[in-house]
């Protein structure tokens, strides 16, 4: 779905940022919202995946505005969005898991059914999380609650176009440290990895929003961060499968060879990650 400011109709740079927030904020949230109707109709894995991004872009765009928020207030809003983010991906991984073993044939096939009943078993935990934490309420609150806080702002206003530079600024400096710690970090290690892969998230969010009033060509910087999401997001999606079905391992004994699977994921792994440190280069 386009945003206003993905299609260049968003707010002018020399708007002060403090307006132009809500010209941001308000058709995300309308969307998330949406979405977490839609979770309640369609239990497919698109609908959870595309509910997940709206409220990881909501969180990177409170990032984005930080330094014009009370440090606590955003931390709250953000963790909001975490926490909501969490309860629609659990099925999602459920969901990457199965796909992964697929992939590898047939010698997987009798751990299906365990699989896809706990895919169901979580996809139904996921659906009551939603709807008792109240998710239109909680996105309107914070939307309210933060646009209140940068209307009654004592602070000089700033202008949307610098404001924007800095904050892409500070993605770009925070990507490019996480790269540098990952280049020199064991193959074994894959913390520094899954920093780069949020950082370079972050960052495309960051061009997603700001880039109409930016100016200039970042295409070959999106191209790139594209790259980084595709073979790092790869690269996580294995990585978790390997610790779900780990951890669920005691429940799914006796329904196929798990201990072939988690080799198979292994491999699967090794592979990727050899896929996704050729970017750091």
């Amino acid at each position: 779905m386009k945003h206003d400011s993905e299609t260049g109709n968003g707010p002018a740079g020399g708007a002060p940022a403090q307006q132009a927030f809500a010209s941001y904020a308000t058709p995300l949230v309308d969307e998330a919202i949406e979405l977490a109707k839609g979770v309640h109709d369609d239990a497919s894995p698109e609908v959870l995946h595309q509910l997940r991004v709206s409220l990881r872009r909501l969180r990177s765009l409170w990032w984005a505005f930080a330094p014009l928020l009370d440090k606590g207030e955003n931390s709250r809003q953000r963790a909001v969005y975490k926490f909501l983010a969490a309860a629609a991906g659990k099925t999602r991984d459920w969901d990457i898991l199965i796909e992964l073993l697929t992939q590898e044939g047939s010698g997987a096939q009798a751990l299906m059914p365990k699989l896809e009943q706990a895919r169901s078993d979580t996809l139904a935990a996921s659906r009551e999380t939603l709807l008792n934490a109240d998710v239109k309420r909680l996105l309107r609150d914070a939307l309210a609650t933060t646009c209140a806080e940068l209307s009654a702002a004592h602070e000089p206003a700033i202008a949307l176009r610098k404001f924007a530079a800095q904050r892409v600024g500070a993605s770009e400096r925070s990507l490019k440290k996480r790269i540098k710690r990952a280049r020199r970090a064991k193959r074994s290690h894959y913390e520094p990895f899954h920093d780069v892969r949020k950082a370079g998230k972050r960052l495309r969010y960051l061009f997603e929003f700001f880039g109409p009033v930016l100016g200039g060509g970042h295409k070959r910087t999106l191209r790139r961060l594209k790259k980084i999401q595709k073979r790092f997001g790869m690269l996580n999606d294995t990585v978790a499968s390997e610790a779900l079905l780990r951890d669920h391992a005691a429940s799914l004994a006796g329904a196929g060879d798990i201990e072939a699977a988690l080799q198979s994921l292994d491999r699967k792994r090794k592979r990727r990650l050899r896929a996704a440190s050729g970017l750091l280069g």
